[in-house]
């Protein structure tokens, strides 16, 4: 009778935005398109200031480390973390948390001793590869602080695709967020430290910033996969227990790195087969451009304005697109193992109509400011005109992101990796032959083509999926 007075409440059913939010898909696409926006915006002003603080022509050299960096990550963390995040997702569907565990357990048993043999590698032949390698010998200390965040980065990479793979997206979007943050402020923190003190400043400090944010990031992803244990409950847990009939410790992480190999070995080689023609790619436009008639320091500059200015920017919109191609491979996975075609060829055609609209928007945006954008912000003419000549890229730029990934959740890994090898053959192809000519015009015709064909043939197996 004490409560007779209360009107019976009626539950009120979520509205369709609300319940749009709390899909764990949408609710992690919309964390890492926020924490890649604010990560961009914050990379984008940083490279600004390293522009400012060095000059073009030491940007150039510091962008020749890149495709090591990527090459060595391809070898001992990318495969390994798309594996993780697969595995980790279907113990956790099976809602036995400790096996998502022994996933990670795993891929960090494979990728830490990859990348410590990578440190070691690059660090004692890092004269050989700036000399022989990058035709660039100032490169060599960078390549030496950078080795040292090899292991740092492989850890974390682990872990975040342990989080991706339990649809949990704000533990390795506070990772980058940290890791950024903390590499700008370190750079800047050394720079005015040195500058105070008279001392020269030299690019090998945005290389050691690189290797501070890697530290940092990965305490911070140990940090948060400490707790998330912690608060495995006994339920979630079943694969410990005492009482069912398991097999040995030692045949379960044996069964699981066999599967685990299986699946990233593949990843992995595509990867690095890649990576070593970026490399290739990358070594040789400042010298071709020194063929087509700029000094050593001109071709190093514009080298430097293409892929530390123009690239960045062209590449800061299609934030949105990798966040959905990051979430997007093992939704597509699943609806494919289920054998939901629906669902399926509704991604396609969303994805595609999405990423068109985007792109044409900033293709527009660029066509029409670009030259406006570079010397405002870059304080360069150069920056300006390749930032228009790139404006045609953006539609096939960031549609491939995504179309690339449903590939991968579709299980066409090996159509995947000839695309790219195919894409990246016709650009070297335009490096070695249309840049003397044309000088660095050519190579982006050669771009251009690339992404074309890429889209096309990438079209071609989901073209049953692209109509109601």
């Amino acid at each position: 009778m004490l409560h007779s007075h209360r009107k019976d409440r009626i539950p009120v059913c979520p509205s369709p935005l609300l319940r749009r939010l709390k899909n764990p898909f949408i609710a992690g696409t919309l964390v890492l398109t926020v924490t890649g926006l604010v990560s961009r915006l914050v990379g984008f002003f940083y490279r600004i200031f390293l522009s400012r603080l060095f000059g073009e022509e030491n940007i150039g050299i510091y962008q020749l480390i890149s495709p090591v960096m990527s090459l060595v990550f391809s070898f001992s963390a990318a495969g390994l973390q798309n594996a993780i995040s697969k595995f980790a997702a279907g113990k956790e569907t099976s809602h036995d948390g400790r096996a998502g565990v022994r996933v990670l357990f795993v891929g960090l048993l494979f990728s830490l001793p990859s990348s410590l043999f990578c440190t070691a590698v690059i660090f004692s032949g890092s004269d050989f590869i700036a000399e022989r390698l990058l035709f660039e010998p100032r490169c060599a200390p960078l390549l030496r602080i950078a080795a040292l965040s090899f292991p740092f980065s492989a850890v974390h990479s682990c872990i975040n695709g342990y989080f991706y793979g339990l649809r949990k997206a704000s533990v390795p979007a506070s990772a980058q967020l940290m890791e950024q943050f903390v590499r700008v402020g370190s750079v800047y923190l050394i720079s005015l430290a040195a500058l105070q003190s008279g001392r020269e400043l030299s690019v090998s400090v945005a290389a050691a910033g690189m290797v501070i944010g890697e530290m940092a990031s990965m305490l911070l992803t140990i940090c948060a996969v400490r707790i998330h244990l912690s608060r495995l409950s006994p339920l979630r847990s079943k694969g410990l227990s005492a009482s069912e009939p398991l097999p040995s410790w030692k045949k379960q992480l044996s069964s699981l790195a066999g599967q685990m190999l299986s699946f990233s070995a593949p990843l992995c080689l595509n990867r690095l087969c890649i990576n070593i023609l970026q490399a290739i790619e990358a070594a040789c436009i400042p010298a071709k451009l020194q063929v087509y008639g700029y000094s050593v320091s001109e071709s190093l500059s514009v080298y430097g304005v293409l892929t530390g200015m123009a690239l960045p920017l062209i590449f800061f919109p299609g934030t949105l697109t990798n966040s959905v191609s990051v979430l997007l491979m093992p939704a597509i996975s699943e609806a494919d193992s289920a054998n939901n075609q629906r669902m399926i060829g509704r991604a396609v055609r969303k994805c595609i109509l999405y990423c068109l609209l985007l792109g044409g928007a900033c293709s527009f945006l660029f066509l029409c400011t670009g030259e406006m954008i570079g010397t405002l912000i870059f304080d360069s003419q150069l920056a300006g005109q390749l930032i228009v000549m790139m404006g045609f890229l953006c539609p096939f730029l960031y549609l491939n992101t995504t179309l690339t990934s449903i590939l991968h959740g579709l299980g066409k890994t090996g159509y995947s990796f000839g695309l790219s090898m195919s894409s990246l053959l016709l650009r070297l192809l335009f490096v070695f032959q249309a840049i003397p000519v044309y000088g660095i015009k050519g190579y982006l015709i050669g771009m251009l083509l690339g992404q074309l064909l890429t889209t096309v043939f990438s079209l071609i197996p989901l073209k049953r999926y692209c109509m109601p």
